[in-house]
């Protein structure tokens, strides 16, 4: 019982108090042993939903790493599969139960560049294996699946009939039958040139679907409270996941706004708090996001709302009005995971508290008691990711993860000018195009060590990024002046 007790609390909070827990060994949780690094081991095939390409191994690495399952991957993963060997199908299982970019996974049976050879493939397959999954009383269905291209129902049902060889018995239910098949047929990434025959054909047994209706669940779209850079549900879970977020996790958010961010990584169990310098974002009285309702004043909006929404208020501490500029936390708060979003200065303006005149008030009180809103002045998004870096380096325990987004233009990118810290590694690096342009990139860093007392500020941020709203604006007015200029020559042409 105190170990379960143990195990509900934030990790944080462990270490502050250097308190110690046995690990609880199971299959899906540990490192593979040389010994099972060298036995045959099943193949599995990834499937993955085809968006957000460039964010796929990142989170992948990150859930096998959540799982302590040591497992080469590729650099990148262009096409929707991925083939791999895994020791136990108890692995695959607990990854599909995170992964918001898979479709599915599949305990592969075969696989070919061409029909026939799968066919031959299928039926050399240990045919003790395949009866093992049917009987009379279990249900069974055959999925037939086309990538970058459409087939009739007529020639599916063709295809699901050329597998007539199998042991199949018991009846078929298409709805949450007891074995699941499928085959799948890869047509490039072309839609424009579709081949006659696929590049690639996969069968094998279905084990389970990814997690992408939380996907639907945490939509923006049935969300009570959003604001204008609410961030989407998908890449918000991609966040939690890359950042590793665990059951009983310590969450911070310095960003908050409507805590979008915030929402994903409690589902996934963590407790979560955050703040902003925006007071009417923070207490629901911006104007309404929504276009239909903008007339009207929000009512009953707020980021605890949200959470109430999807029964999560239990995992919500609470959000505050604050500067982030300013360390205002003691030195004692330890977090598991730092996941946010910095503003860039286009939808949401880049502020802290401060003046630009010359005698400022040396005490911010009022002598006749009345209110005082402090004013403000512009923050630099180089500052605010130094900021970010320092204050991750002091609060985040070792082994923590920070996740956030930079703007770029492509043309400028280089990844050395990616800000940097000694007590961080940079573990992912996924871009997310926005035009052709622009784009914006997920960066995950892991902290490795703890800062030394009193050193400087250790984080290392090219100046160039305080442009990008400059060059962003600059070039959106370029743009609209060639376009005008082009409707001025096709007129005088007429």
């Amino acid at each position: 019982m105190i170990i379960l007790t143990l195990l509900n609390l934030p990790k944080s909070l462990l270490t502050r108090y250097n308190v110690k827990i046995p690990k609880l060994h199971s299959i899906s949780s540990r490192k593979m042993s040389t010994s099972e690094a060298k036995r045959n081991f099943d193949k599995y095939l990834f499937w993955f939903a085809n968006e957000h390409v460039d964010f796929r191994v990142g989170e992948l690495k990150a859930i096998l790493s959540l799982l302590d399952v040591d497992i080469p991957l590729p650099d990148s993963i262009i096409e929707p599969f991925l083939i791999l060997e895994l020791p136990s199908e108890s692995i695959a299982l607990d990854i599909a139960k995170r992964s918001v970019t898979l479709k599915c996974i599949l305990e592969l049976w075969a696989e070919s560049t061409d029909v026939q050879t799968l066919h031959s493939i299928l039926k050399s397959y240990p045919q003790h294996v395949i009866k093992s999954y049917f009987a009379p009383d279990k249900s069974f269905k055959i999925k037939v699946e086309m990538f970058c291209n459409s087939q009739t129902e007529q020639e599916k049902l063709e295809k699901i009939e050329s597998f007539h060889y199998l042991p199949i018995e018991g009846r078929v239910k298409l709805k949450n039958p007891d074995l699941s098949l499928q085959y799948i047929e890869y047509f490039g990434l072309d839609p424009n040139t579709i081949p006659e025959e696929p590049f690639r054909v996969f069968f094998g047994r279905k084990l389970a679907d990814g997690r992408r209706d939380i996907i639907t669940q945490l939509s923006l779209k049935s969300r009570k409270f959003i604001g204008n850079t609410s961030m989407d549900a998908q890449l918000s879970l991609i966040m939690a996941n890359q950042g590793r977020v665990m059951p009983g996790d310590l969450v911070f958010d310095p960003f908050v706004g409507s805590g979008s961010l915030l929402i994903s990584a409690a589902y996934f169990g963590a407790y979560v708090f955050g703040c902003d310098i925006d007071f009417m974002m923070l207490h629901g009285k911006t104007r309404p996001t929504r276009k239909q309702v903008r007339h009207i004043p929000r009512q009953n909006e707020s980021v605890c709302v949200n959470f109430e929404q999807y029964g999560l208020r239990s995992r919500y501490i609470d959000v505050l009005v604050a500067d982030s500029s300013v360390p205002f936390w003691r030195s004692g708060l330890l977090l598991d995971a730092i996941i946010t979003d910095p503003p860039y200065g286009i939808r949401e303006a880049t502020e802290k508290v401060g003046t630009t005149k010359p005698c400022a008030r040396s005490s911010p009180e009022v002598p006749d008691g009345s209110f005082h809103y402090p004013s403000k002045v512009d923050y630099s998004l180089p500052d605010i990711l130094t900021d970010l870096m320092d204050f991750s380096a002091r609060h985040l325990r070792v082994g923590g993860r920070l996740v956030y987004w930079i703007p770029v233009f492509r043309s400028e990118y280089c990844e050395d000018d990616l800000p940097k810290h000694s007590c961080f590694s940079l573990i992912s690096n996924s871009e997310q195009v926005l035009s052709a342009h622009t784009s914006r990139r997920l960066l995950t860093y892991e902290k490795s060590r703890q800062p030394e007392t009193n050193a400087p500020k250790e984080s290392v941020v090219s100046r160039e990024s305080v442009s990008f709203r400059d060059k962003f604006f600059n070039h959106a007015e370029e743009t609209r002046q060639i376009i005008q200029s082009t409707k001025l020559t096709v007129v005088q042409v007429r």
